[in-house]
C-alpha cells in the first residue's frame, strides 16, 4: 500500500469496535487511477451514495472527499483507489447506535494501469454459490465471504458464480456479458452480485448505439451456447474470455462493436 487516510488524517489505525470491522456493516468502491485522475468518478460515487441511502449511513461530502482523493493520489499517474465508508464505531450487538459517526477510509496501491489488463481469460465455474439478498443486491457492500470462498477454488485468476438456483450472476470480481445469436445478454442482478460500474458504462454505450442488451435470468448451460462471452470490471477494464473450465467450448467472438466502444471510456474520468 502506497498510502492511506482514516477519516482525512494519514494513517491505517482503526477501531477495534468499528462496525466494518466488527460486521461488514460498510460500503467499498474499488476505482483504477489512470493518469492523476479517478476512472469513472461519477458512477463510483453515484454507487457509492446509493449503498449509503440503502444501509442508512449517512453520506460522505463529496467536496472534502474529492479533495482527499486528490491529495492521496498527488502525481502517480497510475494507481488503485479504494474508498471504504463504514457506519462506524459502535458498543457490542448488531443493533445500529442511534446516533452514528461514520468512518471514511482511503487507501491507494501501486498498479502499472491498463496496459496490464489480459487479452483474454481463461476462467473457472465456481462450486461456491452466491446466496440471494433481497433489497440490497448489486451494492458493494462489505460482505464479501462468498467471493473469497470462491477465489479459494480457483486455479484461474477469475472464476463465474451462480446463484442458489444455478443462473449465471458474475464473476468473483467482475460482471459478465455473454453474446448469443449476435445479441447481447447478461445476468440480471436483482437478487445476489454486485451491480458493476463498468457493466453500467456497457449499457449505456449500447443503448447510445441502438444496440440492444437482455437483461434476463441465464441459465449456466447457455455459456456452452454463447459464440463469445465478456469480463467487466474496473481495474480489468473489458476482457473476453477465451475458455472456460471443464467445459468443451470453442469460443468463436473475442470483439463486439459496444464492447469495443464501452472499452475505450473505461479508463477516463468522463466515462
Amino acid at each position: 500500500m502506497i498510502g492511506s487516510l482514516v477519516n482525512g488524517q494519514a494513517g491505517s489505525s482503526l477501531s477495534l469496535l468499528d462496525r466494518g470491522l466488527q460486521y461488514g456493516d460498510g460500503l467499498f468502491e474499488t476505482i483504477a487511477v489512470v493518469e492523476r485522475r479517478a476512472a469513472l468518478w461519477q458512477r463510483h460515487w453515484e454507487r457509492l451514495l446509493l449503498g449509503c441511502r440503502l444501509l442508512g449511513i449517512p453520506e460522505p461530502d463529496r467536496e472534502v472527499m474529492e479533495q482527499e482523493v486528490a491529495g492521496l493520489i498527488g502525481d502517480r499517474s497510475f494507481a488503485v483507489l479504494k474508498i471504504i465508508v463504514t457506519r462506524g464505531a459502535s458498543e457490542r450487538g448488531y443493533r445500529p447506535p442511534d446516533r452514528v459517526s461514520p468512518t471514511r477510509i482511503l487507501e491507494l496501491f501501486s498498479w502499472e494501469g491498463p496496459s496490464t489488463s489480459p487479452g483474454a481469460l481463461a476462467v473457472d465455474l465456481c462450486r461456491q454459490r452466491l446466496g440471494e439478498q433481497p433489497g440490497y443486491a448489486g451494492l458493494k457492500h462489505l460482505n464479501r465471504l462468498e467471493q473469497v470462498l470462491a477465489q479459494r477454488e480457483l486455479s484461474s485468476p477469475e472464476g463465474i458464480m451462480l446463484d442458489s438456483e444455478g443462473n449465471l450472476v458474475s464473476g468473483t470480481m467482475s460482471n459478465l456479458f455473454l453474446v448469443i445469436e449476435g445479441r447481447l445478454h447478461t445476468p440480471i442482478i436483482d437478487r445476489c452480485g454486485v451491480a458493476g460500474v463498468v457493466r453500467s458504462l456497457v449499457l449505456e454505450t449500447a443503448r447510445r448505439m441502438r444496440q440492444p442488451v437482455t437483461v434476463r435470468r441465464i441459465e449456466a448451460s447457455e455459456l456452452e451456447q454463447a459464440e463469445g462471452l465478456f469480463l467487466t470490471s474496473s481495474l480489468l477494464g473489458i476482457v473476453p474470455v477465451s475458455a472456460v473450465a471443464g467445459q468443451e467450448k470453442v469460443v468463436r467472438l473475442t470483439h463486439h462493436p459496444v464492447m469495443e466502444a464501452a472499452a475505450a471510456k473505461v479508463f477516463t474520468a468522463d466515462g
